[in-house]
């Protein structure tokens, strides 16, 4: 997807814009996302310089560990972002874009973390941990 492209969390005091090309939809089961979501993370990424973020006063950062920080709505706890330090990409939720999304589902990573009370049932490729296009640090399943 190439166009612009927007969504808000929840309450709508974060707002944000993206332009240029989405990463197709990742579905994260690791411990960390489940905690956070009660589910698992559906994101997409984009360019840092592709980002426009308004009432960015309203956003917290969570430092779930020492490789990434998780973004979210400080007023309604909406979860949005995750951003990997240093980074040139940041993810962001794909139930956070405004409809029509025009997003695709591409794949499953940290599937052996997954909870045990849902099944994955797509024919999605699938990832024991990270998958080759997906950069997170080996340790985020463990934490």
């Amino acid at each position: 997807m190439t166009k612009q492209q927007g969504g808000s969390c929840l309450c709508g005091t974060v707002r944000f814009r993206t332009k240029g090309a989405l990463r197709g939809v990742v579905y994260c089961h690791c411990s960390q996302c489940r905690k956070q979501t009660g589910l698992y993370y559906a994101a997409t990424d984009v360019d840092i310089c592709n980002l426009t973020i308004d009432g960015e006063d309203s956003l917290a950062w969570y430092a779930a560990s020492d490789f990434a920080r998780r973004g979210f709505c400080r007023t309604c706890g909406s979860a949005l972002f995750w951003k990997r330090n240093g980074a040139d990409k940041i993810s962001i939720l794909a139930g956070a874009f405004d409809l029509p999304s025009g997003l695709i589902a591409e794949s499953h990573i940290f599937v052996a973390d997954k909870g045990d009370f849902y099944a994955i049932a797509d024919e999605l490729p699938q990832y024991a941990r990270s998958s080759p296009d997906v950069v997170v640090a080996e340790s985020a399943a463990q934490e």
